[in-house]
């Protein structure tokens, strides 16, 4: 197990990822000074974004299924737990989307 995200676990078998990114923000608003530089403040965090990128080999890894239950959840429209095979704790996110590119096909196009 690579990932869970929700109730899909991320693995060799149903839809390994080779690029997994965190961006993470924080906020500094600046206030306009008369006479002076602007004034910054620190208000906190910003939004945190994770992506994950891989490509899937049917034959080898996860196919169409494993991309239909993340669909499947993105459309729940709700929040889910991710946690990194080693225990970590990220946190509840949201699936923003998801990007499929197909290539390589057999004449029946699959």
């Amino acid at each position: 197990m690579m990932t869970t995200f929700g109730f899909f676990v991320f693995a060799l078998g149903t839809a390994p990822y080779q690029d997994f990114q965190r961006q993470l923000a924080w906020r500094h608003p600046s206030t306009s000074r008369v006479g002076a530089m602007p004034a910054h403040q620190f208000t906190g965090r910003d939004e945190e974004t994770i992506t994950l990128s891989g490509t899937l080999l049917p034959e080898i890894t996860g196919g169409r299924l494993s991309l239909a239950a993340l669909e499947d959840m993105a459309e729940q429209g709700q929040a889910w737990p991710l946690i990194e095979g080693t225990g970590y704790y990220y946190g509840l996110y949201v699936v923003t989307a998801l990007n499929t590119t197909r290539t390589l096909f057999f004449s029946d196009g699959a």
